[in-house]
């Protein structure tokens, strides 16, 4: 029957069993020939390209490098004699090939000037390799058909990101953590800038927080109408337009409640300092709507990126965030606002652990995107059942006490002015964010400014504390 012989026709194509996996012998061999020649050079070029056994495809050549790297580690000499040596003294001498084959290793190896070359092609096979791993893992599960579709997605997407981010091999010790905390201090003290990370644009928040640090969970939490949302969208501006000196960031807002086209007008408006209601109703004359314009062309450069969809799964925003990051780079991630998130593999087991595993997968985000999240938060009605003035309190974190546990920084806002008890009611423009958890700094009060027609929160000079806000 035609097709069935080897002879005649074209060749049948190799199955996937048939299948090489990708890599170069002639490239693992020179980089362990390269490092039995030099390697103290080659070796440390090794470690820092997260070379390890396992990226070498050949037995005997993870053998021959595992030996180099114990002997490298114990900080003795890594040569022909040495690693015939410790061969022989773990059996394994004779499975490589014996002392011949290391002399051959030297000779087919004139010289280690290419060494970064086949370093960066046996790193790179091993990471096709990976990726194949990876990929069959996720076939295999789909398969199966065990688990949810959106599910195996966001383990696929974990799975992957995972390898773009090189996280293989990156263990540290003790002391070379200790190193490098020591660079960082050095640096932090010549510099004197007093923010260690991205600045919320906002003078005292900053003093206190020292900027919103990598791998953070931040909640602000508030009573509705208190201007959460104006306050995390300003931060948000600041941040991607670079105030404070510092550059411009990417930013990622996640809009559940508020549609991109709205979050957009209101950006626009409280920038220009032009109320909204204005704009609706087309009462804007020609001063207003240039400032408008300028708003405009301001924030068209700012690199902010909004996903407004509602009611979205905590595990469907991890996907689309960590999509965010690997596509243009998002350094700062505002959520608005936790409640309206779901989980539903947590829903049958009441809102408040939904709630909690919703929290967790957020801070877990944050971790391995290694940025700063901003979520918002409702709090609960305790604060104005339990006095006049309202003052919120951690407590009244809404629905569950994961997010307070699960916070390094929760901010509650408030707004003398909205409840007639409060001493300072009259005061129309302030505005008090308390920091009140603040995992790794102080906590405390920071009083803003708030233009309720603008809904922008500014900074609040000091002379603010001690004279009249007439508005005209």
């Amino acid at each position: 029957m035609a097709g069935t012989g080897d002879s005649g026709g074209a060749a049948r194509a190799p199955r996937s069993g048939d299948r090489v996996p990708p890599h170069s012998e002639e490239a693992e061999r020179a980089v362990l020939g390269c490092a039995l020649q030099d390697a103290a050079r080659i070796l440390d070029l090794c470690i820092e390209r997260q070379i390890s056994p396992a990226s070498f495809h050949v037995q005997s050549h993870q053998c021959l490098f595992e030996a180099m790297l114990a002997l490298h580690e114990a900080r003795k000499p890594v040569d022909f004699l040495t690693v015939a040596e410790r061969l022989r003294e773990t059996n394994r001498l004779d499975s490589v090939g014996g002392e011949d084959e290391l002399a051959r290793l030297i000779a087919g190896t004139p010289t280690t000037a290419h060494a970064d070359y086949y370093i960066q092609r046996v790193y790179e096979n091993h990471l096709l390799r990976r990726i194949i791993d990876a990929a069959r893992v996720v076939t295999e599960d789909c398969y199966k058909g065990e688990a949810e579709a959106e599910s195996l997605l966001n383990a696929a997407e974990e799975s992957f990101f995972s390898l773009s981010e090189n996280k293989v091999g990156v263990e540290r010790t003790w002391k070379q953590l200790i190193d490098q905390e020591a660079k960082e201090v050095e640096r932090l003290i010549t510099e004197k800038k007093g923010i260690t990370g991205i600045s919320t644009g906002f003078v005292d928040i900053d003093q206190m927080l020292l900027g919103m640090q990598a791998g953070d969970l931040i909640v602000l939490a508030a009573r509705p109408s208190m201007g959460k949302t104006s306050l995390a969208l300003n931060i948000a501006e600041n941040v991607a337009l670079g105030e404070r000196n510092q550059p411009p960031r990417p930013v990622a807002v996640f809009s559940l409640e508020m549609s991109a086209e709205s979050l957009v007008r209101r950006m626009v408006c409280c920038r220009a300092r032009v109320p909204a209601q204005n704009l609706s109703t087309g009462n804007v004359g020609r001063e207003e709507h240039g400032l408008l314009m300028g708003a405009m062309d301001a924030l068209a450069k700012a690199p902010i990126y909004v996903d407004d969809t509602a009611g979205l799964e905590a595990v469907d925003l991890r996907a689309r965030a960590r999509r965010l990051k690997r596509k243009y780079g998002v350094e700062f991630i505002v959520v608005d606002y936790l409640q309206l998130m779901n989980y539903s593999k947590f829903a049958a087991e009441g809102r408040q652990r939904e709630t909690a595993a919703i929290s967790q997968a957020l801070k877990s985000m944050a971790k391995e995107l290694k940025v700063p999240v901003l979520v918002l938060s409702q709090l609960s009605r305790a604060p104005e059942t339990r006095e006049k003035t309202a003052v919120p309190k951690l407590s009244d974190l809404r629905d569950s006490g994961a997010i307070e546990q699960d916070a390094d920084v929760v901010m509650l806002l408030r707004r003398p002015c909205k409840y007639p008890a409060d001493k300072e009611s009259n005061d129309q423009r302030l505005a008090i964010v308390d920091i009140a958890k603040h995992r790794n700094g102080p906590t405390g009060e920071v009083r803003m400014n708030f233009e309720d027609r603008y809904t922008r929160f500014e900074n609040r000079a000091p002379t603010d504390e001690t004279q009249e806000h007439a508005d005209g």
